[in-house]
């Protein structure tokens, strides 16, 4: 503190204060709930609707809005109409096709033609893409890919069967 101004700080800061000591009332703020209840019914400090005003009415007059009314709207929010959406089936199916056909090779050859219908759906998908009728060109690319690699595994698979099954001897 300054000696010129007794009980002021310059800087704007508060004497040291007892944090346990009473604080003074704050003036323009509602007082608390005792116990840290809340209000009930919406009203302030606990009050009952009259008999003069309805349930669930703002007793000073103002109009509450209705629930679906009153907000503005946007066109094209949410979901699309229809008509408007884009046919993205034939990529995400030529993904899960082709992600499962790589694993699918060791189950009796399984993978080769789930590989061949992720190569021919993800193929179908990209001219759909080329087309403006998808949106998913990275999932048609990836079933296209996957797919070709379980074929590609499946064929190099069966013909390692046959090479290992003629070079191994059969007599002793």
């Amino acid at each position: 503190m300054q000696p010129g101004n007794p009980g002021q700080d310059p800087y704007g800061q508060q004497p040291n204060q007892d944090p346990n000591a009473p604080q003074p009332p704050q003036y323009g703020q509602p007082p608390a709930a005792p116990y840290g209840q809340q209000p009930t019914s919406g009203q302030p400090y606990g009050q009952q609707p009259t008999s003069g005003q309805p349930y669930g009415q703002d007793p000073y007059g103002q109009q509450q809005p209705q629930y679906g009314g009153g907000g503005p709207t946007y066109p094209n929010a949410g979901y699309p109409q229809g008509g408007q959406g884009q046919n993205n089936t034939l990529g995400l199916v030529s993904m899960i096709l082709g992600i499962a056909s790589i694993p699918l090779i060791c189950c009796f050859y399984l993978g080769i033609p789930v590989g061949i219908a992720a190569v021919v759906t993800g193929y179908l998908a990209r001219q759909k893409v080329a087309q403006g009728q998808a949106n998913n060109a990275g999932q048609a690319k990836a079933g296209l890919i996957c797919g070709a690699v379980g074929v590609g595994l499946g064929i190099i698979l069966i013909i390692l069967g046959i090479v290992a099954n003629v070079a191994l001897p059969t007599q002793p």
